[in-house]
């Protein structure tokens, strides 16, 4: 009987420690941190970079294992076991705005960079480094940048039941969702945002960002008919069946609608790399964000 009790206890045990583990707030994967890029107006060294790599006679392009060729050695101070980052300045070949402005603030904002890889040394020479891609985010090239690998902080998670999707304004500063990695323009869980607030308004890693749209609001791109929220009247005239209101509601006087959250994982003077980490359904580049 003894024995029974034990094993109820222990089942018990383990079941409330899992319910625990599911619900207890948890750091974001390294692939997020490591790979999320940013935006930033401050300067970035563009001396050191990768020459090229082995394999080279067929191979313009490098991935996780591969060996590069960086054009900084011992006379440069560089040592086997030093570990880098790789980069890459970005910009949209299409460059056609999704959301109102949405160029117009990027550059506002400044470069894009985007995570390549990060590699380690291991053999050198007086004025050149071998070193192996350990982590790749994607594809690394000849003359990308190369910059002594810096630890990022890992943000705490919310459980996602905190979310309230009728939360009030906060009143603070509201920002927009202007694009995020190699100009994505859609979003859901689990992916990076670049928002136009940052460190020069106050904003720090770790801050949460309510991501929400206005009812009927059309800054972005995502077909909707004008005042399809409120009104049966269109361009083509009425449709049947379907009710209307007055006129006098629209998106600054009716609730807005609150969509998900997200965490901040790096700052520039202008910008925040936002993971979101809860969103209802899809988000796109124009929605808007606050400071929770």
């Amino acid at each position: 009987m003894r024995t029974k009790f034990l094993l109820i206890g222990l089942v018990l045990g383990l079941s409330a420690g899992a319910a625990s583990a599911q619900t207890a707030p948890h750091a974001p994967f390294p692939g997020n941190i490591y790979c999320a890029g940013i935006v930033t107006s401050e300067h970035v060294s563009r001396d050191t970079y990768v020459i090229s790599g082995e394999q080279s006679e067929y191979r313009a392009t490098f991935d996780q294992g591969d060996i590069l060729y960086i054009n900084k050695g011992s006379k440069q101070g560089v040592k086997v076991g030093d570990v880098f980052s790789v980069i890459r300045p970005e910009t949209d070949t299409v460059h056609e705005d999704w959301s109102r402005w949405q160029y117009y603030m990027l550059g506002k904002m400044g470069t894009v960079w985007q995570d390549q890889a990060r590699v380690t040394v291991v053999s050198v020479r007086p004025d050149l480094s071998i070193a192996r891609i350990d982590r790749a985010c994607d594809f690394v090239q000849r003359g990308d940048i190369v910059l002594p690998f810096v630890e990022r902080p890992q943000p705490p998670l919310k459980p996602e039941t905190n979310f309230d999707p009728f939360a009030l304004p906060t009143g603070k500063t509201l920002a927009m969702i202007i694009t995020g990695p190699r100009f994505q323009q859609a979003f859901g869980n689990n992916d990076i945002v670049y928002v136009n607030l940052g460190s020069k308004q106050g904003v720090n890693v770790g801050d949460y960002f309510r991501i929400f749209r206005y009812t009927s609001d059309q800054h972005e791109n995502a077909y909707q008919s004008p005042r399809y929220a409120f009104d049966i009247e269109g361009p083509w005239g009425p449709t049947v069946g379907l009710g209307s209101s007055p006129s006098k509601w629209n998106w600054t006087n009716t609730p807005r609608q609150n969509i998900g959250e997200g965490v901040v994982l790096r700052t520039g003077p202008n910008s925040s790399v936002v993971l979101i980490t809860y969103s209802l359904r899809e988000i796109f580049a124009g929605y808007y964000v606050e400071v929770e």
